[in-house]
């Protein structure tokens, strides 16, 4: 008679056969059957080294020929204190250069004053996202203050610009849409663009006649397309034609998004960005953006746009929903900032006027200022990185601190030393600091090549 037992789809007679044959193996290694089983071996891993990443070995190669040519980085130095127009690091004054503070509005008293009074009311950190943990008034204070400065009808937060432009991005757009970007744009956008999936397009640096002669060829392909322009762009110092740009989204069906990072507190009579400056609708650009790290002496992001578009950014960007709610105090200085800008135009003004004078020193310097226009950002254009940071380095230390831009954040005949222009800088100090650089960048060219500077050590 068959045995008809089944053990977990085991029939009795396979599963008697395995057990004879287990205690058979068990005799014959000498271990008693309901003896434990010895521990299996541990391979003992150890953590990757990421020093051996080719990109490491390259930085760390770089690094070395700067060490024989007696340059220090000029990277992560640290101030003893507030940076404005001067700095101290290690105790010792500079000028500077390479601050985003355009209005001065970072160590004002009423910035300072209302900061420190939002920690004491609310703390240092809201400690969880605004959907888990509810919002705090001065969440709904501040954005209604930014969208007022742009025109809008609402404005979201979040707690970083770099973020807010990729998760804003990654929401919106997906694989069936195109996304076109000026050549120059910032990476967090070129970032989120390249995360959502979308196709991606590069534009010439302000060229809108070359994205209105595309589009009259593939917008039938995408469901959705997304143009993005900045209002001031942040290595170049120049501005888009707007209102050029918005004919084209209209006439191609398209959404514009313009990042004010720069422009906000920069362009226009009262600093309100590139539509007061050139006199375009803010309702009729679907998405501004900006940040509260420069003009507004905070650190964050946000979105200003219609009421839907900020409602739905609330409950789908994952950089909003998955993220801390913005902290009282940075969200209390961006406000004060505002009030100090809105209430105070002089500052822009004065802005103008220093960056006007810095272009026209640098350029009867006979220094290559580029596509700058003079507001708050003028890049000094100087060939190759090696020579970039060689001026760089030979400048902070003759007291200015103005940090070099080298590939691949900009193309590597385009390595500059970037200026940041303030309200606050004196004429004497935008005179000294031009006069340092040309002298600086003559002395290096009259000497030869970075190259053979280095085989003459």
């Amino acid at each position: 008679m068959d045995d008809k037992r089944t053990y977990g789809g085991m029939s009795g007679a396979a599963k008697d056969a395995l057990l004879k044959g287990l205690r058979a193996a068990s005799q014959n290694r000498k271990v008693r059957p309901d003896a434990p089983a010895p521990a299996p071996a541990v391979r003992k891993a150890a953590a990757f080294d990421f020093s051996t990443l080719d990109d490491y070995k390259q930085l760390r190669i770089q690094r070395a020929a700067a060490d024989m040519m007696g340059i220090e980085n000029p990277f992560f130095r640290a101030h003893d204190g507030l940076a404005a127009g001067t700095s101290l690091i290690d105790g010792r004054p500079y000028l500077n250069f390479a601050s985003y503070n355009y209005l001065g509005l970072n160590g004002h008293p009423r910035v300072t004053d209302a900061a420190k009074a939002a920690v004491d009311r609310y703390g240092t950190s809201v400690s969880a996202s605004r959907v888990v943990a509810g919002e705090r008034p001065f969440h709904r204070e501040l954005e209604a203050a930014l969208a007022a400065v742009h025109g809008t009808e609402a404005a979201v937060t979040m707690v970083s610009g770099h973020a807010t432009n990729v998760t804003t991005i990654g929401t919106l757009m997906g694989p069936k849409d195109l996304i076109l970007i000026d050549a120059l744009i910032h990476n967090s956008i070129a970032e989120g663009a390249r995360l959502s999936g979308a196709a991606r397009m590069t534009f010439p640096h302000n060229d809108w006649q070359h994205v209105d002669d595309l589009l009259a060829k593939v917008r039938l392909q995408y469901e959705r397309v997304l143009i993005v322009i900045e209002g001031l762009y942040s290595m170049d110092g120049d501005f888009p034609d707007l209102p050029r740009f918005v004919e084209v989204k209209s006439r191609h069906d398209a959404w514009l998004m313009v990042d004010e990072a720069h422009s906000l507190g920069v362009l226009g009579a009262t600093g309100r960005g590139i539509h007061e400056a050139q006199g375009v609708n803010p309702a009729s650009v679907e998405l501004w953006m900006g940040t509260l790290s420069k003009t507004l002496s905070g650190c964050g992001g946000y979105i200003a746009g219609s009421a839907a578009l900020c409602e739905y950014l609330k409950v789908k960007a994952p950089g909003f929903v998955y993220s801390v709610g913005l902290s009282a105090p940075l969200a209390a200085a961006a406000i004060a900032s505002l009030q100090v800008m809105t209430a105070e135009p002089e500052r822009v003004k004065a802005l103008r006027r220093n960056g006007e004078r810095f272009l026209a020193k640098a350029r009867d310097a006979g220094l290559d200022t580029g596509l700058s226009e003079g507001y708050a950002v003028v890049p000094v254009i100087v060939g190759d990185s090696a020579q970039a940071a060689v001026l760089a380095d030979r400048v902070f230390k003759r007291g200015l601190n103005a940090l070099p831009i080298i590939y691949p954040a900009v193309p590597e005949k385009s390595a500059r030393l970037r200026f940041f222009i303030t309200s606050i800088h004196t004429a004497d100090e935008i005179d000294r600091a031009v006069a340092i650089t040309a002298e600086e960048l003559a002395g290096i060219r009259r000497t030869g090549s970075v190259l053979r500077q280095l085989v003459a050590r």
